[in-house]
């Protein structure tokens, strides 16, 4: 049985590319042009290098870095 703390660390857990279970993707503009990214908790892309500006990119859509899966945020697994 797990433990309240263990429960609640999976709940703080990221969310992974559901086929490779790695946090590491891109997103895509219109021109083709890609910006490397990680989803949050709160299943919200944020850049790696927080410089950058997702201004313009199709968040809807994530390209896993590890493997050759795509799909929506929703689509991400949170069983690691």
């Amino acid at each position: 049985m797990m433990s309240k703390n263990t429960n609640e660390k999976a709940k703080l857990k990221k969310p992974n590319c559901p086929q490779c279970k790695i946090n590491r993707f891109r997103v895509q503009n219109e021109k083709g042009d890609s910006v490397v990214v990680t989803v949050n908790k709160n299943f919200e892309v944020e850049p790696i290098h927080p410089e950058e500006s997702l201004e313009g990119f199709d968040l809807t859509i994530v390209y896993c870095l590890g493997c050759s899966w795509k799909g929506s945020l929703k689509s991400l697994s949170t069983n690691h």
